[in-house]
């Protein structure tokens, strides 16, 4: 949410000369690292969420039971990420130049965008902190209450506060010329202070107490559970799931809370006119774009069904080619067609002998 405000910091303070001597480190910050690390954060996110959604969609697929509601909301922080990422070029390219080039439909729109997604983002995370608790705590009721169709509802609704949220950026966001172009939100300093409140409690602290309240309650009931020793397979698959929630939480809080701290120190001018503040602004602002590349992080180094599946998605991915290729082949071509598949197994593979191996498996096994 608080890109916005780091970046018309960076492109107004620029040429500012209370930054005399951090000038040349500063611009060098500006003009490489900040396109290095974003082309970084971008791509990252990219391909992490993409296997995110291809997984969850393979696991909905081939499972005959409804889907779960922990992978439906995974799909929803998964697609509020994603438009996350989408939008960072546009702020890339303004902090590169130095001004805002897209006009002011589009300063509007990837300013709501970004506090919406931002919203939406953290308010799933609290309804997926609710969903465990239910699940781990009060299963059967959870059952009764059908709440993958629930959620569904739920997912939806989220919109709703984070939109409401990001409307004034909408409405109050406009490019304006001064020495450059920029994309700002003309707004009185105590109506940027209580906006700023605003966002920092409806769309991160309540939320996140909410996160922690459920899992301190699933946390003590599976501590209960272990304590009386008559529910291993509860303690072993659900705190898992939870711990893995639980991590996300905290990553995301940790990349977040810099950002913040950073806008009410710029709305009360405490330290925006401090050598350094630009560095400080640009790295607090790759934390915070972070926060849409973690969670696939998360998901491959924490969940075991998650590596498993993945796993399972390239040796698929691999097969699918020599596969086709036989399966087109062999067709309507009979023995003869097998020894061209076989021939160019061998030329394909050149000395690797794990894959010529494999290859008289496509002739025995075509689909």
């Amino acid at each position: 949410k608080n890109c916005h405000h780091l970046m018309f910091t960076l492109g107004q303070k620029e040429n500012s000369s209370s930054f005399g001597q951090f000038t040349r480190a500063d611009d060098n910050l500006i003009k490489v690292i900040v396109p290095t690390m974003d082309a970084l954060i971008l791509v990252t996110g990219l391909v992490g969420q993409t296997l995110v959604i291809i997984i969850l969609n393979g696991r909905r697929r081939k499972e005959s039971q409804p889907p779960h509601g922990t992978d439906t909301l995974l799909l929803a922080l998964s697609a509020a990420d994603l438009l996350l990422l989408l939008c960072l070029p546009f702020h890339t390219s303004a902090i590169t130049l130095g001004y805002w080039p897209f006009g002011t439909l589009m300063c509007k729109a990837i300013s709501f965008l970004g506090v919406a997604c931002s919203a939406a983002s953290v308010f799933t995370l609290a309804a997926l902190a609710v969903t465990r608790y239910l699940t781990v705590v009060h299963s059967t009721c959870a059952y009764r209450l059908r709440m993958h169709r629930r959620i569904k509802l739920a997912v939806i609704l989220l919109w709703v506060p984070a939109s409401a949220l990001a409307a004034p950026q909408f409405a109050f966001r406009t490019v304006t010329v001064s020495s450059a172009v920029y994309c700002f939100a003309f707004l009185s300093e105590f109506s940027q202070l209580v906006y700023s409140l605003a966002l920092f409690l409806f769309g991160f602290a309540l939320p996140l107490g909410i996160i922690v309240l459920m899992y301190a309650k699933i946390y003590c009931f599976l501590r209960h559970a272990r304590l009386l020793g008559n529910a291993p397979q509860l303690e072993r698959y659900q705190s898992q799931v939870t711990h893995t929630s639980a991590l996300l939480v905290l990553v995301f809080t940790l990349l977040w809370l810099p950002s913040y701290a950073l806008m009410f120190s710029f709305i009360g001018g405490t330290v925006s006119n401090s050598p350094g503040y630009n560095t400080v602004a640009v790295l607090a602002r790759t934390l915070a774009s972070s926060a849409a590349v973690v969670n696939p992080l998360l998901y491959g180094f924490v969940s075991q069904k998650f590596r498993r599946e993945l796993r399972e998605l390239g040796r698929e991915r691999w097969r699918k080619e020599p596969f086709s290729l036989a399966t087109s082949i062999t067709k309507g071509q009979g023995q003869k067609s097998a020894n061209a598949v076989f021939s160019w197994c061998l030329h394909s593979v050149g000395s690797s002998q794990n894959r010529i191996l494999s290859c008289p498996n496509l002739l025995s096994s075509p689909q």
